[in-house]
């Protein structure tokens, strides 16, 4: 399974856009609602994505869950969670029933009181 289909990775291009243009005129960038769910089956990770940035479509931002208890918000490279396996050899896959129902920093309030996302 592709980790992002076109469709997606469109969005998140757009969203990426979007935060640069922000980021030019000194504007806050927009709290966006995740775009895409990326978990492992077999391991207590999750990734949140919001953006792919413009000038290097590798790299995505969002909230981010390690299963470690600290989630927060950063930069992955999407290379690399194409790697990733977990407990039994699982890769990561895209939750293709995911409906974002609030923007990213409401997930990543709800995420730090918990300690982990709850999607």
């Amino acid at each position: 399974m592709r980790l992002l289909t076109s469709s997606l990775q469109q969005k998140l291009l757009h969203n990426g856009r979007l935060s640069a243009e922000c980021s030019r005129r000194g504007q806050a960038d927009p709290d966006f609602l995740p775009v895409v769910k990326l978990f492992t089956p077999d391991a207590d990770c999750t990734w949140l994505l919001t953006v792919l940035d413009p000038n290097d479509q590798d790299i995505a931002f969002g909230l981010c869950d390690l299963g470690l208890g600290f989630p927060e918000l950063g930069c992955v490279r999407i290379s690399e969670l194409a790697k990733v396996r977990g407990k039994l050899g699982l890769p990561v896959e895209r939750d293709m029933h995911f409906c974002p129902d609030k923007t990213i920093s409401a997930y990543a309030d709800e995420a730090r009181t918990a300690g982990c996302i709850n999607v």
